[in-house]
């Protein structure tokens, strides 16, 4: 079966022909994580030149996505990352987690942007010009770009953090449940990177141990920094 066409500029493109000179391809890593942040790229690509093999982080290796890291670096206008740390997640919930991320990132760019293109069918950017694409992390290379880069970035602060909760085997895993993962938190219970509020918490054979409540929290706090 051949393989899915690559990613291109044809959205970019169309939004320059419109007069957005600056187009920021925004995508996330880390959602699904049980710990670490969640990590949002943002990308703003030239109309010159190329950088072959870009597609969605999950279809590429690690050692791929590390080489393109670097190539996207030298190509892009420009590219940031803005982070969401777990604490963050627990306190305001994921929805409002991605839309501070996503204003962070925005924020780190040295170019305001005229449009931003974001990933799957829901258009959290209120606050500037933009348009969600379905499935765009396949077909639109700025997305794809954003989301090589944050992977990138954040498998490197995960593996930082295995330093310091080994038991985790965070550079291994990266936050995700996986069966070691699963192991060491059964056997140590939350470290002080864990998502609290998520549903694997109720799971926990330790008395001592809660869910995170968010409804105790003052959101407003958070968004006034």
């Amino acid at each position: 079966m051949a393989d899915r066409a690559p990613p291109n500029l044809d959205q970019e493109r169309r939004y320059w022909e419109q007069g957005d000179s600056v187009v920021v391809g925004i995508d996330e890593v880390g959602k699904g994580a049980w710990a670490g942040p969640l990590t949002i790229g943002a990308v703003v690509l030239p109309a010159a030149g190329r950088v072959n093999g870009i597609r969605d982080s999950k279809m590429l290796t690690a050692k791929v996505r590390e080489e393109l890291f670097g190539r996207i670096d030298n190509w892009a206008r420009c590219w940031s990352v803005g982070h969401a740390s777990a604490r963050e997640c627990d306190e305001l919930g994921m929805s409002d987690a991605q839309r501070l991320a996503t204003r962070r990132a925005l924020d780190e760019l040295p170019l305001a942007a005229d449009r931003v293109l974001l990933d799957g069918n829901w258009n959290y950017v209120d606050w500037a010009p933009s348009a969600s694409i379905v499935k765009g992390d396949q077909t639109c290379l700025s997305i794809a770009a954003a989301s090589v880069m944050a992977k990138v970035v954040r498998d490197q602060i995960m593996s930082v953090a295995s330093n310091d909760f080994p038991a985790y085997m965070f550079e291994n895993n990266k936050g995700y449940p996986a069966p070691q993962h699963r192991m060491a938190l059964a056997g140590y219970g939350p470290c002080v990177i864990h998502r609290k509020s998520w549903a694997f918490m109720d799971d926990m054979m330790w008395s001592n141990y809660e869910r995170y409540d968010r409804t105790q929290i003052d959101q407003g706090s958070l968004f006034a920094a």
